[in-house]
């Protein structure tokens, strides 16, 4: 699979990591709206309903995204130059956090949403605190871990361009790219395409 990540073409990647999960949405908020339309008087229970297919679209968008991430930080490892050491282990650590975190706030949100349409009872206020308790501290550091994985992808991707160590100034601009994906990835992927048939 890393292999394909690394062969595939930026209009290919583009459609998977941003086309495939937008026209998803796309769609479903268009039903949602045509459904809400034909109504004389909305319910607010209809869009509720929509929002349980959240999590699919994420799930969609983070499969994709993240593995061009693994992708890129592992498939290009034998790339980099034998006296460059990289922290794999690490990066790998950091990788997974944010997609367990995820996952399993997708789950509990598709049960919560779940329940309230199900249940229409009043949701407990000292439920939903400590759960905000719970959820902010860890949707902080999974954003540093994801922000740690940006780094190392972009660290790989430029080692292994200039053949040397390189310092946070000479890939800020990569960084800076395969955070803004839909923009970066036209420009990243066709030098990965390189590499790999070099």
């Amino acid at each position: 699979m890393t292999e394909r990540f690394l062969r595939a073409k930026h209009w290919q990647l583009f459609l998977l990591i941003f086309g495939i999960p937008i026209i998803f949405q796309m769609l479903l908020m268009g039903s949602m709206f045509s459904n809400l339309a034909t109504k004389t008087s909305p319910d607010p229970e209809i869009m509720f309903n929509y929002l349980k297919y959240f999590p699919i679209i994420m799930i969609l968008f983070l499969a994709f995204y993240f593995g061009w991430f693994w992708s890129v930080a592992i498939g290009l490892q034998k790339k980099v130059p034998e006296n460059v050491t990289m922290k794999v282990k690490k990066f790998k650590i950091f990788f997974f956090i944010p997609m367990v975190y995820i996952l399993c706030f997708m789950i509990f949100f598709a049960f919560t949403m779940d329940g309230l349409i199900n249940n229409r009872s009043e949701p407990n206020a000292g439920l939903i605190g400590s759960m905000f308790a719970i959820i902010i501290p860890l949707h902080l550091f999974s954003m540093f871990c994801i922000f740690y994985t940006l780094y190392f992808v972009a660290k790989t991707f430029k080692t292994v361009e200039l053949q040397r160590e390189v310092k946070f100034s000479d890939f800020a601009g990569e960084f800076f790219m395969i955070w803004l994906y839909p923009i970066g990835i036209w420009i990243i992927q066709p030098k990965i395409n390189k590499m790999i048939e070099e």
